[in-house]
C-alpha cells in the first residue's frame, strides 16, 4: 500500500467500534454520508478500511475484476455503477476477494449470490440485490478518484461501513475525526448513566424549557 493511505489494525478497530452514527457527527461534513439507500446486503455487517475506488459501466463489472488485481491488500472496493442494479458481484468475487485481501464492497449497484456472502461474512454494501449477470466489456476507471453517489471518494480515504449506512472520511481528516468521536461517545455514554439514574433527555440536553406544565 504504499502510494495510498495506510491505516494500522486499532485505528480500524476503533472506527468500527466507534460507529458510523458517530463518526458522522464528529466529521461534520453532510456530503460524507453515501446515500442511505445502499445499505447492508446480510444484517450485522461492518468494515473499516482504505477505499479503492473504481467505476463500472451499467450492466459490466470488467472494472472489479481488474480491480482485484490492482487493489492494495485490506482495501474496501468503492464501486461507482450509476445506481443500475445487477448482480455486478458474487460469490465467485467473493472467494476471489478473500484470496486478493479485500476487505469489503460498496457498490452503487446491485450484488448476488446473498446466502453466500452472509455465510461468508464479507462486509457487502450495495444499493440493490439482483440476480441478473453482467457483462465485461469496459472500465471506465480503477483506482481514480470518484463520485460515489454524490459522495467523493478518492484512493486512501477511510471507508467505515455498518447496520447504519456508509460513511467516508477524507485521509487527511480521519486522525481528528476519531479524536472528536471518541469524546463524542464517551459524552454519550455519560448521558446514558444518568438516563439510568433517573434523569430525562429535557433535562440532560438542555431542554427543559419546552417541558408541557
Amino acid at each position: 500500500m504504499s502510494t495510498m493511505t495506510t491505516y494500522d489494525a486499532a485505528l480500524l478497530d476503533e472506527a468500527r467500534r466507534i460507529g458510523t452514527s458517530t463518526l458522522f457527527e464528529a466529521l461534520g461534513v453532510q456530503t460524507s454520508s453515501v446515500d442511505p439507500a445502499i445499505r447492508p446486503v446480510w444484517p450485522g455487517a461492518s468494515v473499516a478500511g482504505p477505499a479503492y475506488p473504481l467505476e463500472c459501466s451499467p450492466g459490466d463489472n470488467l472494472a472489479i475484476h481488474i480491480a482485484m488485481e490492482k487493489a492494495p491488500r485490506g482495501s474496501i472496493l468503492v464501486v461507482s455503477a450509476g445506481g443500475f442494479v445487477a448482480g455486478y458481484w458474487g460469490e465467485v468475487l467473493t472467494v476471489a476477494a478473500e484470496a486478493a485481501g479485500v476487505a469489503g464492497l460498496a457498490i452503487d449497484g446491485g450484488v448476488r449470490d446473498i446466502a453466500a456472502l452472509a455465510a461468508r461474512r464479507f462486509p457487502a454494501f450495495a444499493r440493490g440485490i439482483s440476480m441478473r449477470g453482467t457483462i465485461k466489456a469496459s472500465a471506465p476507471s480503477v483506482g481514480q478518484p470518484i463520485s460515489f453517489a454524490g459522495t467523493p471518494v478518492e484512493a486512501g480515504d477511510l471507508v467505515v461501513a455498518d447496520d447504519d449506512g456508509v460513511l467516508i472520511i477524507p485521509a487527511a481528516r480521519v486522525q481528528a475525526t476519531l479524536v472528536k468521536a471518541q469524546a463524542r461517545a464517551d459524552k454519550e455514554a455519560g448521558i446514558m448513566e444518568r438516563l439510568r439514574e433517573g434523569k430525562t433527555t429535557l433535562e440532560l440536553l438542555g431542554l427543559s424549557q419546552w417541558r408541557r406544565a
